[in-house]
């Protein structure tokens, strides 16, 4: 068995996404939505505890001790090759990880498939703007592209809030504060809180997980801050009803009135394996105009997906028209299109 090093670089070479240790399989990565060997024999238990304790080594931590303690989440840097977000658990009674890969320096989002239209998030200076989409669709990048806009064309005090930290911001005409869950503070909530004494212009907040984090978040917006966070919900008005849902009833509609006033733009997005065994993104993107303000207020969110379509000339536009310009450019298939729907049945009459 070799160290985790060759494997960590092996993924590299390989541009794999995620790389899996997991006893009783080889050690695989993927790449395009495919997993794929990087080794012949399988992952032993004894083999898979020797390759975590060395990433706990790369990354300057200790081995937690207790087991209820083994979900453990960290990044580490690898001078010369990458950085590395890392989460360690265990399974069958034996370690396990898997490993994101995480490239030095913010890529270009000409060549990750953003748009202009994604990117004027970074010319808003307040409200809450949402990046959503499944694990592993793309967010965390999209948010570091629109953050290393910020950070390069204005001057502010950018404090990003992440669990935990991906790619690395160096101070351009912004300064950027980062901090990480659990080794600069203790949750989400803590730190956003904190950060509004902290002179902030722009908060990246990496996850709204729950009722006090969502309603510290929209508290932090209203008071003028430019608030930027995700959610693991795919679509515009999933999103909306996933932060109502999270309220008591008695609250809700207070809630309704809140985020139709302080949410600016949702951007949903999706990784589409395409035919040459890339991947797309495919956008829903949505600006909260006087029209979907009311629908947000008066509980009608079953309508936001026609006004998204009734509002193009905004910029906005719905997951399915999206997935179909992929279609008729000829880069995903009429199987991954139809699967990645929203509407599958309304999208498959459209395609030809």
């Amino acid at each position: 068995m070799d160290s985790i090093r060759v494997y960590l670089e092996a993924a590299v070479k390989d541009h794999a996404a995620d790389l899996f240790l997991i006893a009783g399989k080889a050690i695989s990565v993927k790449k395009a939505g495919t997993i794929s060997p990087l080794t012949e024999e399988r992952l032993m238990p004894e083999n898979s505890e020797v390759l975590v304790r060395e990433l706990y080594a790369l990354a300057k931590r200790d081995l937690p001790e207790k087991v209820t303690e083994w979900d453990d989440d960290f990044s580490l840097s690898v001078p010369g090759m990458a950085r590395f977000r890392v989460n360690v658990f265990q399974q069958r009674g034996s370690l396990a990880a898997v490993i994101r890969v995480v490239q030095f320096g913010i890529p270009d989002w000409h060549s990750l498939g953003l748009t202009e239209e994604i990117m004027k998030i970074a010319q808003r200076t307040r409200g809450l703007v949402l990046v959503t989409g499944p694990a592993g669709s793309g967010k965390s990048t999209s948010l570091a592209c629109i953050v290393d806009a910020i950070n390069n064309n204005r001057s502010a005090h950018i404090i990003t809030i992440e669990d935990p930290i991906e790619y690395l911001h160096r101070n351009q005409k912004s300064i950027v504060s980062q901090r990480e869950l659990n080794t600069d503070t203790e949750s989400y909530v803590t730190a956003l809180r904190a950060s509004l004494r902290q002179a902030p212009d722009v908060i990246l907040l990496g996850e709204m997980r729950d009722l006090d984090t969502i309603q510290t978040a929209m508290t932090a917006a209203e008071t003028g801050h430019l608030i930027i966070s995700t959610l693991h919900t795919v679509g515009a008005a999933n999103t909306i009803d996933r932060i109502i849902d999270v309220f008591p009833p008695s609250q809700q509609q207070q809630i309704r009135v809140q985020l139709s006033q302080v949410l600016k733009t949702v951007v949903s997005q999706q990784l589409l394996p395409c035919v040459d065994g890339s991947v797309a993104p495919a956008f829903e993107i949505m600006h909260l105009n006087n029209a979907i303000r009311n629908l947000v207020r008066d509980s009608r969110i079953h309508q936001i997906d026609a006004a998204i379509q009734t509002g193009a000339n905004e910029g906005m536009i719905g997951m399915d028209e999206s997935i179909l310009r992929l279609y008729k450019a000829r880069r995903i298939t009429r199987e991954t299109a139809i699967h990645f729907a929203m509407n599958p049945d309304q999208l498959q009459k459209k395609l030809i």
